[in-house]
């Protein structure tokens, strides 16, 4: 099934996506809680009935008169408020073109274990607007990704175990302000300031039921589910990234393994995949200039569109805005 979080009244409601209209979870059937947070954290009580309402409604036997059209509202992050955020770096092809655009070997710690850093929970945000401040535009970037949601609370979970702890997949685009994470990371800390003012996830969250159909198996000597899904990505509608879900080397599950190695995940924790290869201009930029000295650059600039889709999950679309300050952190450095 598919699930969204829109802006109803001022606060986040859940609601079943079917067809181009929306079905409130809590008008459809009592037992149902009304946002995200509340269904991720009785998932287990939660979700068979989900699945027979769901049912339901691709049948038609609960009626549109219950619906309201998608377009006529504002999607939020199908996770509005994430206990977490955490983002993994499980494209080989990703790590390898960016290492050889900076004429670095391959670092052989990839392939020996998974590795993800914390970013933003706060600045999660869905479809709609990206605001951006000045120093944001000094190579300001996206990162194509999948990323899920943690359904239920665990702790050591081992990657043979791990894929019963998914609640769904999501699209996912890392913001990257480039010239800010390059600098910082100088220091050997961050990403921080380069990735904390907005990462995006939706527009809807789908089930793993619903991908059965996409799955294969995980890359040899890995352990865990993995789906043959396109990727894509469009700014201002040309098309400059093209990769697959079923690329990743690491499995999901291997990467919520490491995470939750001493640590507790709850519902909410939202993983993400890390870049596919070709997606982001980092890694586009330098194959480009690799391989002629005088290729253009290419940045996000105000009012860029930025579109992601992933097959089976759907197409999320933001716009790059320029907020009205002239602050910047830059211009402070000693």
């Amino acid at each position: 099934m598919k699930l969204v979080s829109y802006l109803n009244d001022g606060h986040d409601q859940l609601a079943f996506l079917a067809d181009g209209y929306l079905y409130d979870c809590d008008l459809v059937h009592p037992e149902l809680p009304n946002s995200m947070n509340m269904f991720l954290h009785y998932w287990n009580d939660m979700f068979p009935v989900a699945m027979q309402v769901n049912k339901a409604i691709l049948d038609g036997r609960v009626g549109k008169d219950k619906a309201i059209a998608l377009d006529s509202i504002q999607l939020l992050a199908p996770v509005p408020f994430p206990t977490s955020c955490r983002d993994g770096y499980a494209f080989r092809q990703h790590v390898a073109a960016a290492r050889r655009n900076r004429k670095v070997d391959m670092i052989p710690e990839f392939d020996q274990y998974p590795i993800f850093y914390f970013t933003n929970h706060h600045s999660i945000q869905g479809p709609g607007d990206i605001l951006c401040m000045p120093d944001h535009f000094e190579k300001l970037d996206f990162e194509l990704e999948a990323a899920i949601v943690i359904c239920r609370q665990g702790r050591n979970i081992t990657a043979e175990k791990a894929d019963h702890y998914i609640g769904g997949l999501m699209i996912m685009n890392d913001m990257s302000a480039r010239r800010l994470q390059m600098e910082e990371m100088l220091l050997n800390l961050g990403p921080a300031k380069g990735k904390d003012f907005s990462t995006v996830i939706g527009p809807c969250l789908v089930t793993l039921d619903e991908l059965e159909h996409y799955e294969i198996p995980a890359k040899q000597g890995h352990t865990g589910k993995s789906w043959n899904l396109s990727m894509k990505c469009w700014v201002n509608g040309v098309q400059v990234s093209e990769g697959n879900v079923g690329d990743m080397d690491w499995t999901f599950a291997e990467i919520i393994e490491r995470c939750a190695y001493g640590v507790t995940l709850h519902p909410g924790d939202v993983i993400g995949s890390g870049t596919v290869g070709t997606g982001c201009f980092l890694e586009l930029n330098g194959t480009g200039k690799l391989n002629n000295p005088d290729y253009p650059e290419q940045w996000l600039q105000p009012g860029d569109v930025v579109e992601m889709e992933i097959e089976g999950i759907g197409k999320l679309t933001n716009t790059i805005v320029k907020e009205e300050s002239d602050h910047s952190i830059l211009a402070k450095k000693k």
